[in-house]
């Protein structure tokens, strides 16, 4: 069976490269139509192939394969590639690979993270849950609609200085608070179904290894900040 993230990422680092399929299957020396069927997942190539691409687009099989975010090939995942559970598995994000390959490990994790929370019945949980994830993205693009030149303030209800002072962030502290206060009753508690490695890996054969790779990150670079500040301070 074709791997459907390599094909993905495949087209995707010709089109980060800014290059024709003529141009790309030349430096590959493969035909055009090759290249195509490659890259539409229409065929598999061979192990050769998949070391010339990795040379020519400067990164790992791993990468290439979909298995990591990291170019150098970094990775904790050991089963098969990222499975996406977005609805829109096929689209594209705007050729970017990063910005494709991100969105799958937030897609998947937060999937994940909600069936989770489904299965304790709690509405506040879930509200709160949402509600703090919600402003995280609201925050995020606010940001990214503000650097554009063309931007209107008139696009959002919420003033700029009240934005710009931190009224979102902490409307995230009072999200996470009654999360963690929802959590916290008995009844919560023992509904939340098991959650060591080999329960989540059962239930959650797929997506599972998406919050895997996101804690791993996180922890690698809150650990590092920390390391980073400690030292500073001494």
């Amino acid at each position: 069976m074709v791997n459907p993230d390599f094909a993905r990422t495949l087209s995707l680092l010709r089109q980060e490269k800014g290059i024709s399929q003529r141009q790309a299957a030349k430096e590959l020396g493969i035909s055009q139509a090759l290249l195509s069927h490659y890259e539409n997942g229409i065929r598999e190539p061979g192990l050769v192939f998949v070391g010339k691409a990795c040379d020519f687009y400067h990164t790992s099989a791993d990468f290439l394969l979909g298995r990591t975010l990291s170019r150098d090939g970094t990775t904790i995942l050991d089963a098969d590639t990222l499975y996406d559970a977005s609805d829109e598995r096929d689209s594209v994000l705007r050729g970017s690979v990063m910005a494709t390959l991100s969105k799958k490990l937030v897609v998947n994790s937060v999937g994940l993270l909600f069936d989770l929370l489904g299965r304790l019945g709690s509405k506040q949980v879930i509200r709160a849950a949402a509600n703090y994830l919600a402003t995280a993205v609201y925050i995020l693009f606010r940001h990214l609609h503000m650097a554009s030149p063309d931007s209107s303030a008139d696009f959002f209800s919420v003033p700029k200085e009240q934005f710009l002072a931190g009224l979102p962030r902490a409307d995230m502290i009072m999200t996470e608070a009654e999360y963690l206060q929802a959590l916290s009753g008995p009844d919560q508690k023992a509904n939340i179904p098991p959650m060591d490695h080999d329960a989540m890996k059962e239930s959650y054969p797929g997506t599972y290894q998406s919050l895997l790779q996101i804690v791993y990150s996180c922890g690698e670079r809150l650990n590092r900040e920390m390391a980073l500040h400690l030292e500073h301070s001494h």
